[in-house]
């Protein structure tokens, strides 16, 4: 077979990601402004996409790269596919917003024109625009004595075309600035919005008095905002906050323009941002269709999702608050966004105030931009005297200013700070407190899937472990060892970690299963994460396949396997979930010879997913659960529930296509059934009550 048969591109596959990001904005089922937000999500994660991965390929297009990809294609030709997915995928948003826009009306939610104001709402809307819009506003001719201007990355812009009495032509640019609000409320009781660039229309007469208006248009440029830095740069922060300062001034990679525009208007944009036609997206509704994220603010609770409170874990009640005395009885694990993130803030909390602590290390890939609770405590433990490192990830994309903050506000607190050099990330979740007990150094470790994020923990499920193990401990200071002393740690004794062995320990728990299945025992894989994109591990699936092996695999977004092949991935399945909550944990299980679910197989949690980069540029970590309380929960409860989800699964097909499964209306939901059952890191009773039954694990088909 051909790799065109074996393997889907990884760029093509996203697209589909985001396709299903953007069919929940048309799911009817789901309340009317949380469909707005997952449309506003859908354009996030396109822009992000074009500047990063749309940038690449041209990229290489431009340097006359001729590397095959995993599904056989060179890159002038994946660069032809994604350049026609991302305009089908533009006009799809932008027919969904217009579906919105008529449900939001039939909700007494008005987003109105020009043409739909009346003479009080015109007035009133002139007042707000002389006073609050006017004042901020820069329009900028072009002719020759004003030179096309730099127009940034992501900027909103009108184009306007004018004509004096003496019927003399004048271009004009009207960059919009990022600060003001995108939709302007013009009445509250009928809710009546009007979007910012139709009262700068509306208005245009008031700054440019005297001249005809001929014609006009909005557009948004997109650029390169890839960032590459030197490992030999003296400051590595300076160095990195000067290149991000490049990151507005980044190559052109595509251009948004309103289709109504004039073709003069639209060929000069084009001239002066050196852009083919090719990479123009015409659009007939509204640039910046993230923006609509504003609209989900409006408070109408029927619109919404019923509110949800995490829970706080009944382990950390039963111990009075003290996570070290928790986790001395009984290691235990956190479900986010079911179970509450504070438990992860308070032990890093509690670490800084408790005069036995001495140490405390901490990975810092993204955090909130302002007021950091984990970023707080290890100041107040630094200023309190205690010794405190902190690996700052400034490559963490679209969050390198957050973190180049905090770095340096961390270390005027005292904190040690530590960076990673540009060709690698610390991208595992891991903190570590040494306290002192009885003339006795005791170690205590936090292992997550997720970042150490307040306000994403509320949205993305991830899983929280918390340990004492001396094993575990012990990897984990050999982990921080590595990235703080560049120590050459070769063996650990129960972690797995990238970039030293974790893709060939996951390898070897694939063939381990081949050979099970080979004695005639049971063989199974479990495997939970947001992509999968390595072409060894995908091969090695294949080969576990056709040696019998059963295979699930619940990947959210990007997967290069095709599964259902004959001969080839008969055996393995494959689904997305994609619903109110981002499903974001790596969970991997193996059958170890034993039927699933079972206290004999093999599981592990990981800030790993399984592509080449996670493998081989990062920082990871794999860690086995051994708590038989936290193992059933992990497998028994948690992946079991993920493997019955019917209501937002989505089935690929042996040709990479998804397809909704036959019981979404009917069926079961993961995230409805985590959000209604007992703690997952209570006592194990608990878990056994709201266990699902193995007879349901099943996908259908």
């Amino acid at each position: 077979m051909n790799h065109n048969t074996l393997y889907i591109n990884r760029e093509l596959s996203w697209i589909k990601f985001n396709r299903r990001v953007l069919e929940e904005a048309e799911n009817k089922k789901n309340p009317l402004l949380e469909r707005l937000k997952f449309l506003s999500i859908s354009g996030s994660n396109l822009d992000e996409f074009l500047m990063v991965r749309l940038a690449g390929v041209k990229g290489q297009v431009d340097a006359d790269v001729n590397d095959l990809s995993i599904d056989g294609y060179y890159p002038n030709q994946i660069l032809e596919k994604i350049v026609f997915e991302t305009k089908k995928l533009i006009k799809e948003q932008h027919c969904c917003w217009k579906k919105l826009k008529n449900d939001l009306k039939n909700n007494e939610i008005l987003i109105l024109k020009q043409k739909d104001l009346n003479k009080r709402q015109l007035s009133l809307l002139k007042t707000y625009f002389i006073n609050q819009i006017y004042p901020i506003l820069t329009p900028l001719s072009l002719d020759p004595a004003h030179p096309f201007p730099f127009i940034n990355n992501l900027a909103l812009t009108i184009l306007v075309n004018f004509q004096d009495h003496k019927k003399k032509k004048i271009t004009t640019i009207i960059p919009i600035p990022e600060s003001l609000e995108r939709f302007i409320t013009i009445t509250e009781e009928k809710i009546k919005l009007i979007h910012i660039s139709d009262i700068i229309i509306s208005f245009l007469d008031h700054m440019f008095p005297n001249y005809k208006i001929l014609s006009y248009g909005s557009f948004r440029v997109l650029r390169d905002s890839d960032i590459e830095f030197s490992d030999e740069a003296e400051d590595l922060a300076r160095s990195f906050e000067n290149q991000l300062k490049l990151r507005k001034f980044g190559k052109t990679i595509f251009l948004e323009i309103e289709r109504k525009t004039p073709d003069n208007l639209i060929d000069l944009i084009c001239k002066k941002l050196g852009i083919d036609e090719q990479f123009v997206g015409f659009v007939d509704e509204m640039i910046e269709i993230s923006s609509i994220e504003q609209l989900t603010k409006i408070k109408k609770k029927k619109l919404l999702w019923k509110k949800f409170e995490p829970r706080y874990p009944e382990r950390l009640k039963e111990s009075k608050n003290d996570c070290f005395l928790a986790i001395k009885k009984k290691e235990f694990i956190v479900h986010h966004p079911y179970e509450s993130f504070d438990v992860v803030v308070q032990f890093l909390r509690q670490a800084a105030r408790d005069p036995d602590v001495l140490v405390i290390k901490q990975t810092l890939y993204r955090t909130v931009r302002e007021n950091s609770e984990i970023a707080l405590a290890l100041i107040e433990a630094a200023e309190s005297g205690k010794s405190v490192t902190a690996i700052v990830e400034l490559k963490a994309r679209f969050d390198e200013e957050t973190n180049i903050k905090y770095s340096k506000d961390l270390e005027k607190a005292g904190v040690h700070i530590v960076y990673t050099f540009a060709n690698m990330k610390t991208h595992a979740k891991l903190s570590l407190v040494v306290r002192k007990e009885k003339n006795v150094l005791k170690t205590y470790v936090h292992i997550g899937t997720g970042n150490y994020h307040p306000d994403n923990a509320k949205i993305y499920s991830d899983l929280s472990l918390f340990s004492c193990d001396k094993l575990i401990c012990d990897d984990v200071q050999k982990v921080f060892n590595m990235i703080t002393g560049y120590a050459k740690i070769k063996e650990f004794n129960l972690l797995h970690v990238s970039p030293v062995n974790l893709k060939n320990s996951i390898l070897a728990l694939i063939e381990n299963e081949i050979k099970n299945k080979k004695r005639g025992i049971n063989a199974e894989i479990w495997l939970k994460c947001n992509a999968l994109v390595d072409k060894e591990i995908i091969d090695k699936l294949y080969d576990a396949s056709k040696n019998g092996v059963k295979i699930e695999l619940i990947i959210r977004g990007v997967c290069c396997l095709k599964p259902g092949i004959p001969g080839i991935s008969e055996n393995i399945k494959v689904k997305s979930i994609i619903g109110r909550f981002l499903e974001h944990s790596r969970i991997f299980c193996f059958a170890n010879g034993k039927n699933m679910p079972s206290k004999n197989n093999k599981v592990f949690i990981s800030s790993a997913d399984l592509m080449p980069r996670n493998f081989e540029r990062r920082y990871e970590v794999m860690v086995p659960i051994l708590n038989s309380t936290v193992h059933k929960q992990v497998i028994d409860q948690i992946m079991v529930t993920y493997l019955n989800d019917e209501k937002q699964s989505w089935i690929m097909d042996q040709f990479g296509n998804y397809n909704k499964s036959e019981l979404f209306d009917n069926g079961e939901s993961a995230h409805n059934y985590f959000m209604s059952n007992p703690s997952l890191s209570g006592r194990g009773n608990a878990i056994k009550k709201s266990k699902p039954k193995k007879t349901k694990i099943k996908i259908i088909r």
